[in-house]
Order: C-alpha cells, then sequence, then structure tokens
C-alpha cells in the first residue's frame, strides 16, 4: 500500500465525524480536544500517553497492556472482567481521602470485590485489611504473618 505523505496543523477546527482508515498516524499530539465517543479499532497503540485526560465509562476490550502504567487515577467502581495478572504489582491503593471529589465523610464505599478469581500465590504486604471478608474460598496453604489459617481454625 503506498501511502500519500501529508502533515496535518489543524487548530480550532471541528472534525466530529471524521474517519480514518488504513492511515500511519505515528507520534500524533492532541493537546485540549474533545475525543468522546471516538472508536479505534484494530490500532497499534504501543508507546502511547495519556494524560490529565476523562476516561470515566473508556471501554477496552481484547487489548494487550502489558507493561501498562495506571499513576494517579480514580478506579471507583471499575470492572476488570477476564484478564492476566501475574507479575502486576498494586501500590498505595487506598480509598479517597478529604478533599477527593469522591471522598465520603462516613468511610461508606462499596466495597472491592475479587469474584471467581485465582488469587494463588498472591502476596499482601503492609496492608489494611480491616472488615475484610473472605467467603466460600479455598485456604489451603494461606498464612498471615507465617501462620497457617487451616492450623488456626483446626485447633477449635
Amino acid at each position: 500500500m503506498e501511502l500519500k505523505i501529508e502533515r496535518l496543523d489543524i487548530e480550532m477546527a471541528d472534525i466530529s465525524g471524521s474517519r480514518f482508515q488504513k492511515v500511519k498516524a505515528e507520534e500524533l499530539n492532541f493537546e485540549n480536544v474533545n475525543l468522546a465517543k471516538t472508536q479505534i479499532n484494530n490500532a497499534n497503540l504501543r508507546g502511547m500517553a495519556l494524560n490529565d485526560v476523562n476516561m470515566s465509562e473508556f471501554r477496552i476490550s481484547d487489548a494487550n497492556l502489558s507493561g501498562t502504567e495506571i499513576k494517579n487515577a480514580n478506579f471507583s467502581h471499575a470492572v476488570i472482567d477476564h484478564v492476566h495478572l501475574f507479575g502486576t504489582e498494586f501500590r498505595n491503593v487506598a480509598l479517597p481521602m478529604e478533599g477527593d471529589g469522591n471522598y465520603n465523610p462516613n468511610g461508606v464505599y462499596k466495597p472491592i470485590s475479587f469474584i471467581n478469581s485465582d488469587l494463588s500465590n498472591v502476596q499482601l504486604t503492609s496492608c489494611n485489611l480491616a472488615n475484610m471478608d473472605i467467603r466460600d474460598c479455598d485456604i489451603s496453604g494461606l498464612k498471615i504473618n507465617g501462620v497457617l489459617i487451616e492450623d488456626l481454625i483446626n485447633k477449635k
């Protein structure tokens, strides 16, 4: 496929409804743009950086996100379904603090849930697990501070 090379400098324009097909569009710079309801299909977004963006109701499917970093993000009410998380690290995850837009002074928030998930070999270090509820789970080999939970339960 022979491509026509053309550099565009578009400013203060409404290009809503435009279509781009079979286009090489590397190293684009979008600044102060509204891309609401934009669809990107079958695209290489490797190395793409999104900074200071509103991604509420954003949908990603059939995507390779290995090596992805998400920092300083509000992930409230997000759904992560059928993903591979081996080697993934969650750091400094916290509930909203006073001054945050979704802060609740009563501290009442929808719980974080792992449902039908394989969390074997997960490590939790220096985490607040107050009021954690574990139900109908295989706890074989589960240790807290080096103590097997099965042993504690069996001592009753």
